[in-house]
């Protein structure tokens, strides 16, 4: 009876490591702290759901990602998961994995191709329009409760090959412009490259042209953190300019807890990561899905920022 319990033990260890599923992951970058949150998320839900994961660093690499989907589609994974380096590169990503009759799910930064995939390709990430939205609707509700009447304003990008970054700017732009918040004028923007040290590099720049803002509106966090530390090292008093970032990061609620950002707008890596998998597994299977999963975003204030510790 053992011995029979021992093969069918044996059996069933073999038929599952026969049929378990391997997905490839194309991260946009190690280094990057939200990309980071999403690959956790990807590997954790991995781990829970029992498959394996191969990730590889694409090294804001366009080209180095291309060829890690190809070497993927080599491999004989049974799904791909991209974060795209430069959104406008979907397109041979997708002619790629549809080639080789692979499900392929982009996470996170919305292709640029998102309309034209074809059945076996989804986006899994957060609707953008509320992202920035929500956090310059905020901004312009401080500098209101402040009785500004003319306010001055910087916004600092993140990289402009990403759908995010130009959609976040467009969303603060389109805000600025409604009756009740045209009293903020912005004065420059550009590009941060999603970086801490540019971002300060920019806010010291502004800083050395005598306009002192009354409202930064950053992209993502880190960008927001790095104008924070700039402006500080200016010994311009924090009080005195609203500050909003996107992402939730736990660097990020740190410098809300201490009085130094305002407004950030969470976005949920983890749900995103496990979405992903979630969604690419049932792609694997032939199950039907959604073109779109959307995780929706919400506001942080002080006032709610409890809620959100721990969270990315």
């Amino acid at each position: 009876m053992k011995t029979g319990l021992l093969a069918a033990s044996a059996l069933a260890l073999f038929a599952s490591q026969a049929t378990a599923e391997t997905l490839g992951f194309s991260i946009v970058n190690f280094d990057n702290n939200f990309q980071t949150l999403l690959r956790q998320g990807i590997e954790a839900r991995a781990g829970e759901v029992g498959v394996d994961v191969q990730v590889e660093d694409a090294q804001n690499d366009s080209a180095k990602q291309l060829d890690q989907i190809n070497n993927f589609i080599a491999n004989g994974v049974d799904a791909i998961i991209v974060t795209l380096v430069d959104t406008a590169a979907s397109p041979a990503i997708t002619a790629a994995a549809e080639a080789a009759g692979i499900p392929l799910v982009y996470v996170n930064l919305e292709p640029q191709d998102l309309s034209a995939l074809p059945a076996s390709q989804v986006y899994v990430g957060s609707n953008e329009i509320e992202s920035g939205t929500l956090g310059a609707f905020e901004a312009c509700k401080l500098l209101r409760a402040q009785h500004k009447t003319a306010a001055k304003g910087y916004i600092i990008m993140g990289s402009l090959s990403h759908q995010a970054a130009l959609q976040r700017t467009k969303d603060v732009e389109d805000v600025v412009g409604i009756d009740m918040c045209n009293f903020i004028k912005i004065l420059d923007k550009q590009s941060s490259e999603w970086s801490r040290d540019n971002a300060g590099n920019l806010m010291t720049n502004w800083l050395s042209t005598g306009e002192v803002p009354d409202v930064v509106f950053a992209n993502h966090d880190d960008s927001a953190i790095g104008a924070i530390l700039a402006l500080k090292a200016a010994n311009v008093p924090m009080e005195d300019v609203v500050v909003v970032g996107v992402d939730a990061t736990a660097d990020a609620l740190q410098f809300m807890q201490a009085g130094d950002l305002d407004v950030t707008v969470f976005q949920n890596a983890k749900a995103q990561g496990g979405g992903g998998v979630d969604v690419a597994l049932k792609l694997a299977k032939g199950e039907p899905v959604d073109r779109v999963t959307y995780i929706p975003f919400e506001l942080v204030t002080p006032a709610n920022m409890a809620d959100s510790l721990g969270q990315n």
